[in-house]
């Protein structure tokens, strides 16, 4: 099975901009939080989420079909494959059925908004609560890229209160607070 490495190495091939750069591996640190925190396997969840949007830049309308082609061919697991497949279940037809398929849709829309949130606080990720974040996903033209209704989804599939839901989403974010540039001394400078 391909590795973190070989994944990291991918994305970086396959995904110019930043900004989806860094949604991807804050997605990542997400889906990997609860994987320790629902006893999965953390490296197999954290391909999921890293890779999870891999050829949305270059082959947005095939999304994400292209990219679980190219990943099956280099042998990654059939687990992570369905993820990102159930991921676009509108798109694909793909149901979630295991728990990282349900994980990784209930991570992907919200740590989009933690981290917008995060870029308009004076202190970025480091005294950010679900209150703030909460406030953010009622203002519909805030990150009006993120759906809300995904967002609800994504909460209802991981089966917590929203609020404890978006604090596991800020706590993995702090795991990963430097690669993504959201403390409060990276937004200062």
């Amino acid at each position: 099975m391909p590795g973190r490495q070989e994944a990291v190495a991918l994305l970086e091939e396959w995904v110019e901009n930043e900004g989806l750069r860094k949604h991807m591996y804050a997605v990542e640190a997400a889906v990997r939080h609860y994987a320790r925190l629902r006893g999965g396997d953390e490296d197999r969840w954290g391909l999921a989420g890293l890779l999870h949007d891999l050829d949305w830049e270059k082959y947005p309308e095939e999304h994400p079909l292209k990219a679980v082609a190219h990943l099956r061919e280099e042998g990654y697991p059939e687990e992570v494959l369905h993820a990102i497949l159930a991921h676009r279940s509108d798109f694909t037809g793909i149901e979630p059925e295991s728990e990282l398929d349900k994980v990784l849709i209930g991570c992907d829309e919200l740590s989009g908004l933690v981290y917008a949130t995060c870029l308009v606080r004076p202190n970025g990720i480091d005294d950010i609560k679900p209150k703030s974040v909460t406030k953010k996903i009622k203002d519909k033209t805030f990150a009006a890229g993120v759906s809300r209704d995904a967002v609800q989804k994504g909460v209802e599939l991981i089966g917590l209160e929203r609020v404890e839901h978006i604090q596991n989403i800020i706590d993995a974010l702090r795991t990963v607070a430097v690669r993504l540039q959201i403390r409060g001394e990276d937004l200062r400078s």
